[in-house]
């Protein structure tokens, strides 16, 4: 209950100071993963409208929430917050002295103490997190990037005409090493392995995008051309014939005979010279 009570005040202090990630739809009131795949996917139909591709990356990060650092997280939240010294007194006693044990085929293992994470099924949780990494949607954009995450899970991409497809991937490259040396100084592990890259577009403007696999730090990541993202199953073509998508008691489906519509704020675009399918939306 007090957990519960501490996130409310918490969040209404971030909302009324303007302090929460922009690009960051946990914890925000009416948002949801649904939030940071249309925006993405709004983007990403926008540039194909011009007929622009799209690099994204959907990065893996190994075990975030055990890994955040308890002192690192204070420090942020008291320089980069403004946070008084009673509410982070209060956040340092929530997140310290707290113990472990693994239960293994009826036996306990030895208590250790916590040295590092946030207690996972805590209210609270989510919302220190995204304020651990909130300086990560700075650091993208200034690469030119766009972000949209959700909790931990980020969608990292930039649009480009065909012609520039290489200097599209030099910056990309260039950000994700960047953002590697963020996370490590913020003890987080991105893990180039498990993080997938794909090009979006239309039919005519991939056939001229002849680049196969990325570099993601020390490891050479192919580009597919199907990924899940964040519980919706996304293809480079950007049909979504491959899935339906149920998002709050709506459906999404992509018809291959019906004109293109952009889902954003308001615009639209008629996509039919590149070949774009629709999102067209039924209620359940």
């Amino acid at each position: 209950m007090t957990e519960r009570v501490v996130a409310s005040l918490l969040n209404e202090y971030l909302v009324a100071n303007d302090l929460l990630p922009r690009y960051q739809s946990a914890y925000w009131k009416r948002h949801s993963t649904e939030t940071a795949i249309l925006r993405a996917w709004s983007d990403i139909l926008t540039a194909a409208g011009r007929c622009q591709v799209t690099l994204l990356g959907l990065l893996d990060l190994s075990a975030a929430f055990d890994c955040v650092d308890h002192d690192i997280l204070l420090q942020r939240l008291q320089i980069g917050l403004r946070m008084s010294d009673n509410v982070l007194g209060w956040i340092q006693s929530f997140l310290t002295n707290r113990m472990q044990q693994v239960s293994f085929n009826g036996q306990l293992s030895r208590s250790q103490s916590l040295l590092f994470g946030v207690p996972q099924g805590s209210v609270l949780v989510p919302l220190l997190y995204l304020l651990y990494t909130a300086e990560l949607e700075q650091l993208i954009l200034h690469h030119g990037l766009r972000i949209d995450q959700y909790a931990d899970d980020s969608q990292v991409y930039i649009s480009a005409p065909v012609s520039n497809v290489q200097a599209a991937v030099h910056i990309f490259v260039v950000c994700i090493h960047d953002i590697n040396i963020w996370m490590r100084a913020s003890r987080l592990q991105l893990n180039p392995t498990k993080t997938q890259v794909m090009w979006l577009g239309s039919d005519q403007q991939l056939k001229h995008v002849d680049i196969s696999d990325i570099s993601v730090l020390s490891t050479t990541v192919p580009v597919v051309e199907i990924a899940r993202d964040l519980g919706a199953i996304i293809d480079s073509r950007l049909t979504l014939c491959a899935c339906r998508v149920v998002l709050s008691g709506w459906v999404l489906s992509t018809p291959a005979t019906t004109p293109t519509r952009t889902i954003d704020d308001g615009g639209s675009c008629n996509n039919r010279s590149c070949g774009v399918c629709i999102l067209s939306v039924s209620l359940l």
